[in-house]
């Protein structure tokens, strides 16, 4: 075991991901160690070899072949970080499947599902018992993640929602877009909309258990929006990029509430953009997206 700090940055070969792990090297210090991860084993590779030469980069960069699609595969890294280190101090769920607008929603839900949800419960469940004390644990989600989002009929799925019900709750989701009676049932077709809220509800429900002792220690559970970023995944869905943000610009604010030296406790639990909360009932349902995508 060391007393050097170990980051975890997941879905980090390139975009949002990618600039998180560049942006940790360089303002972590020399003997920390940042762990960029993904699913292609070249692509992980040579991504972390090219952080670490960046110039800026001060900390140890590690590449990891991590399939978040394999829970298993998830709690073994989190058992053998804590075996090596006694755990970890950061870790960033930012894993996404890209999904283009003309492709069928309802034909991709399984790995969208899989990839944003799955793995994001995975995550809350593996690291954080193995959070260090004044650790960092956020999932990156969207302002899409707040729940007048989705049609009020669904609002008890997941607002005051453990983690076992918000895993039902994603699970009903799936069988009904499989069924084909999801938009029966109030579900959008855009598969984004109801991915993020429970991301937001998952995390949501797992500070709830946590908050006194997490915030007592200085500990920040959370869910973090970006803002809109101009990446491969997020381009085929916008016209107008006028006030998209590039990968190194939307990670400064969250990079910020990763290293800032104190928690607010106004953030904890939930869904941060540029520093301030976004309330969780807000928002109205996306009518009009749904006329642009594929069933």
């Amino acid at each position: 075991m060391t007393s050097s700090r170990i980051a975890l940055v997941t879905g980090a070969n390139q975009g949002l991901g990618r600039a998180l792990v560049e942006g940790l090297a360089a303002r972590m210090d020399p003997e920390d160690l940042v762990l960029l991860t993904g699913r292609d084993p070249r692509r992980v590779a040579d991504a972390a070899r090219e952080v670490a030469r960046l110039p800026g980069t001060r900390s140890r960069v590690e590449g990891r072949v991590l399939d978040v699609t394999d829970t298993d595969a998830i709690a073994r890294l989190a058992d053998e970080l804590t075996a090596r280190h006694g755990g970890v101090d950061v870790v960033i769920s930012n894993a996404v499947a890209r999904v283009l607008p003309d492709e069928s929603q309802a034909a991709r839900a399984d790995e969208f599902i899989d990839v944003s949800n799955t793995a994001t419960h995975a995550v809350l469940r593996s690291f954080g018992p193995v959070l260090r004390p004044g650790g960092r644990l956020l999932v990156v989600a969207s302002s899409l993640g707040t729940l007048g989002h989705l049609d009020p009929r669904l609002h008890h799925l997941f607002d005051g929602a453990d983690l076992e019900q918000v895993e039902y709750a994603v699970e009903s989701w799936r069988s009904a877009v499989h069924n084909r009676t999801s938009e029966e049932a109030g579900w959008p077709r855009w598969l984004n909309v109801p991915s993020k809220v429970a991301q937001v509800a998952a995390v949501r429900a797992v500070a709830a258990e946590r908050r006194e002792r997490d915030l007592a220690e200085g500990t920040l559970i959370a869910s973090v929006c970006p803002g809109m970023v101009d990446t491969a995944t997020s381009r085929p869905w916008f016209s107008d990029y006028g006030h998209a943000q590039s990968p190194d610009r939307a990670a400064g604010p969250v990079l910020d509430l990763v290293l800032a030296d104190h928690v607010d406790p106004a953030l904890y639990g939930e869904l941060v953009r540029f520093g301030k909360p976004l309330p969780w009932h807000d928002g109205t349902p996306l009518v009009e997206q749904d006329r642009l995508l594929t069933p």
